[in-house]
């Protein structure tokens, strides 16, 4: 996600991915931004254990807020820097889809959010990896990430703190529940519009390749 390139909403185009400047990444492993998103896949397993295990709430929050301030930092180093590279344009948005499994996980076996509701989002992600697997072998790079997308990405990162800030009858859990949900709700329709984007995408390239 943030060392991704700049979003766009036009679809894959034929060739390697490009970097933020049009310039092709780097093959660089130890970079700053690289460390940060390793630093914030293992807090995965820390982040789980927390809301499962001593259901710990107030620390799996702390963990799930270090996340996001990590993934914020390693796409502004990444520029900065100008440490954009091949690994760390993996490496980034896997420990994002790595979170929201985790969170989604911990969150149905907890009665925080519905099975179906995790499974819908689970869905939309295992489209969008279909999608991106048959650009491959058609010769196109991955489609970018859209405005809707970041857009879906940044309402989620935000409802599954509120949704487990939301839990108990405390003062603040009160005032957190209907944030938690306005976020939840839009960024849930979000993430599955922009799934549709990528199919949309998917089909008018495949199609057009074959014409």
């Amino acid at each position: 996600m943030s060392q991704a390139s700049e979003a766009r909403t036009d679809g894959p185009e034929k060739g390697p991915v490009d970097g933020p400047a049009g310039s092709e990444l780097s093959d660089r492993l130890l970079t700053v931004p690289n460390v940060l998103s390793i630093i914030r896949l293992a807090g995965v397993p820390l982040f789980l254990w927390l809301l499962l295990g001593p259901k710990a709430d107030g620390w799996a929050l702390a963990v799930l807020v270090a996340s996001g301030i990590t993934d914020w930092l390693d796409g502004k180093i990444a520029r900065w820097l100008n440490q954009a590279s091949k690994f760390g344009a993996m490496l980034d948005p896997a420990a994002d889809r790595l979170y929201t499994a985790a969170t989604l996980i911990a969150f149905v076996i907890r009665d925080i959010v519905p099975w179906w509701v995790a499974a819908l989002l689970v869905a939309r992600d295992l489209i969008v990896g279909a999608c991106i697997w048959l650009l491959g072998r058609a010769g196109f790079a991955p489609p970018e990430v859209t405005y809707v997308g970041k857009a879906a990405t940044f309402n989620l990162m935000y409802a599954f703190p509120l949704l487990l800030l939301a839990q108990g009858g405390s003062t603040a859990a009160t005032i957190a529940r209907p944030i938690a949900y306005a976020f939840a709700i839009w960024g849930g329709a979000l993430f599955l519009w922009s799934g549709w984007l990528y199919v949309v995408q998917t089909h008018a390239a495949l199609r057009g390749a074959r014409t």
